[in-house]
């Protein structure tokens, strides 16, 4: 993924609702593991093709521990999105909390 600024939000008012920006710097980080995550795999099965491709045996063999770094990979994958639907719940929970004993209050 790239830095397009288009795609940050920025520590701005937008809607009524402030930005954290801790929170979308955690999540830009995150999508960034997952998409560097993503772009290994996409090198992996590239890869994993032209072995297969080639009919070479040592290539098949080496096609068994690719898929093995795989199927590891989009297990993590699996986890970053997970913690990063926790961690942005928790946030925007917190955020309309605060949000609410702020309105309370006035």
């Amino acid at each position: 993924m790239n830095s397009d600024s288009s795609r940050r939000c920025p520590a701005t008012e937008h809607d009524g609702v402030d930005a954290d920006p801790v929170v979308w710097a955690a999540v830009d980080e995150s999508l960034r593991e997952v998409q560097s995550m993503l772009d290994r795999n996409r090198r992996l099965i590239d890869e994993v093709n032209e072995n297969q491709q080639s009919r070479l045996l040592h290539n098949m063999v080496k096609n068994v521990s690719l898929i093995q770094e795989l199927n590891g990979n989009i297990s993590k994958v699996l986890s970053l999105y997970s913690d990063l639907n926790s961690n942005f719940s928790a946030a925007f929970q917190s955020h309309h909390s605060a949000a609410n004993v702020a309105r309370d209050k006035s």
